[in-house]
């Protein structure tokens, strides 16, 4: 009987030890994967297309805005090299469609969340959002009716920063 209860409490113990070893190891892949998405995000972006409401702005207006990425999730938002907003964001890159929330730490923003998708190439990335408070998109797709506000970009440096500066 003693036999019995010491072989259950191990059986208990290894079962606990291997359940609690499967949690770590999916933390762990999940904050490999945002990290890893965080680095290739890294740098500075022109933003070739801007679109809000399915409208396209200007095209000369639009390439003097860019976005400094850092591989923490910070970012800075500039116009001519000016810094216009500066934020932080939250990646998933194990949702599909990948997702993002903005979150503007500066200007009339601040303190809003603004839930988006974002799909990253070498030299490319999408990213379409939807105003704060809002549902976020399933697509990449805006219009007058769901108000998303879509932007296509093109590296123009890759960075080691951690951080923006």
């Amino acid at each position: 009987m003693q036999r019995s209860i010491t072989n259950l409490r191990i059986l208990v113990t290894v079962a606990t030890l291997t359940a609690l070893t499967a949690v770590v190891s999916a933390d762990d892949k999940q904050a490999a994967a945002i990290q890893k998405d965080r680095n290739l995000i890294a740098g500075t972006w022109q933003i070739e297309v801007l679109e809000i409401n399915g409208n396209r702005s200007a095209g000369e207006d639009v390439k003097q805005l860019t976005v400094v990425n850092g591989a923490d999730g910070t970012w800075s938002l500039r116009s001519e090299g000016n810094e216009v907003g500066r934020g932080t964001t939250t990646i998933d890159p194990s949702q599909r469609p990948k997702t993002i929330d903005i979150q503007p730490t500066s200007g009339q923003d601040q303190g809003k969340t603004y839930r988006g998708i974002y799909e990253l190439g070498k030299t490319s990335r999408k990213l379409c959002f939807a105003p704060a408070g809002k549902d976020r998109p399933a697509d990449f797709t805006t219009n007058a009716e769901n108000q998303h506000i879509f932007v296509k970009f093109k590296r123009l440096q890759a960075t080691q920063e951690k951080e923006v500066p």
